[in-house]
């Protein structure tokens, strides 16, 4: 109220010094120029002056105002056209995010022509063609996209192959990162999708090629490298194995495939134990129980210690003295404690596989050290407490089985 107040007194106190000077003085102007000749006093030219300023003032309004109309009333204005354009990406973001595929698909492609950077959503537009089943449809999307903006050809073809893998075109998806890995060799997302795929296709050995480049690159962290590293030469070993149907092949071909590892590698207990697996499904019981052995000398671990039972090597109680050596320092390891219970059953020593058997049961509940010792009880008589442990083995891996994730379904 008091700035109003101000005002008021100002506009009242300029209004009253203007009287004034009208009342003192009214001034004289004269404009001659040729023929034309003007002359008046200066208030009346300075009101003269205003009224010309607001008749100027009112019509640039008035046209502002009827373009401004003519723009919301005409639907090809610019301004309609940005309006329509705004709409349908908005409309098409939201419609992607929650599935509606055919509407995201019309919104996108719209707002793509319409862009002057339309790569994001053509990128959309065919995706959610893709997921319709519409691949023709998507692959020209994504064409027209590389026509728009030729820059943008890595991103475009990563977008492709990732759509191609969704619909279950390995084939192409492979191709099409190939061709990118050729152009863009140190492209971390060009490595990081090539090695997802090769694992998706099971091809090891080419996951194993690609490790120095994303060891290099730093495309996975340390840890995610290393478990994918000790995963690529376990997977490869068990496809060595199985590369040939002769059982001797197979094993020359394990071999060679064992060679290849690093020093390092073949002394790392998950490696060591996929070695040792595929060395006594192959039947060479001896070399397996050899390598478990020197492995375990070197340095325990539990998972080791539980395949050491389930190999015979060349002398069972050597074997059992070897394992009940390393008793002394692991003495509550349910797993070693059922391979030596196994290793009892070898040499038949009953009495020593029961209490064995008994004691890994105590620390661990298992199905197998169950299923071991219901097998020696049935064999000693005592078929009431073997049935009794069947049934309690049965019962933990039904909660294992249950605890297990179920599988995910292939994407259509």
């Amino acid at each position: 109220m008091k700035r109003l107040y101000v005002i008021v007194f100002l506009v009242i106190a300029a209004t009253a010094a203007l009287g004034l000077a009208i009342a003192e003085h009214s001034g004289y102007v004269l404009v001659a120029y040729k023929n034309f000749r003007y002359e008046s006093s200066l208030w009346a030219t300075l009101a003269v002056i205003a009224v010309l300023w607001l008749l100027i003032w009112g019509i640039k309004a008035l046209v502002e105002l009827v373009m401004t109309s003519s723009g919301v009333v005409n639907p090809w204005s610019r301004r309609n056209r940005s309006r329509r354009v705004q709409v349908a990406i908005e409309h098409g973001q939201l419609d992607l995010a929650e599935g509606r595929w055919a509407s995201a698909q019309r919104h996108l492609s719209r707002a793509a022509e319409a862009e002057r950077q339309p790569l994001l959503y053509y990128l959309g537009a065919a995706r959610a063609a893709n997921e319709q089943g519409h691949y023709e449809e998507c692959d020209r999307l994504l064409e027209r996209a590389l026509e728009r903006q030729p820059q943008a050809e890595l991103a475009i073809a990563l977008s492709h192959a990732q759509l191609q893998t969704d619909r279950g075109d390995t084939d192409g998806a492979l191709v099409t990162l190939q061709a990118m890995h050729d152009r863009h060799p140190h492209n971390a997302q060009t490595l990081r999708q090539l090695q997802r795929l090769y694992q998706q296709r099971g091809e090891w050995s080419a996951v194993i090629r690609l490790l120095p480049e994303l060891r290099k690159d730093k495309v996975l962290p340390r840890a995610e490298l290393a478990e994918l590293e000790r995963r690529a030469w376990g997977e490869n070993l068990s496809l060595a194995a199985q590369r040939e149907e002769d059982g001797s092949v197979g094993l020359q071909s394990l071999t060679r495939a064992w060679e290849q590892l690093t020093s390092a590698q073949r002394q790392e207990p998950p490696l060591v134990l996929a070695y040792a697996e595929q060395l006594r499904q192959l039947g060479a019981q001896v070399e397996a129980e050899e390598v478990l052995r020197t492995a375990l000398k070197r340095k325990y671990d539990s998972h080791l210690a539980r395949l050491y039972g389930l190999v015979r090597g060349s002398d069972p109680a050597r074997q059992l003295q070897t394992a009940e050596g390393w008793l002394k320092d692991h003495p509550n390891d349910p797993s070693l404690l059922l391979t030596l219970g196994r290793l009892c059953l070898q040499t038949s020593l009953w009495g020593k596989a029961r209490d064995y058997l008994e004691s890994s049961l105590r620390v661990q509940r298992n199905p197998e050290a169950c299923a071991e010792l219901a097998r020696l009880l049935a064999q000693l008589g005592d078929t009431e407490r073997s049935n009794q442990l069947f049934q309690e083995g049965l019962g933990l891996l039904d909660e294992r089985l249950l605890a297990a994730p179920l599988p995910v379904p292939a994407h259509a």
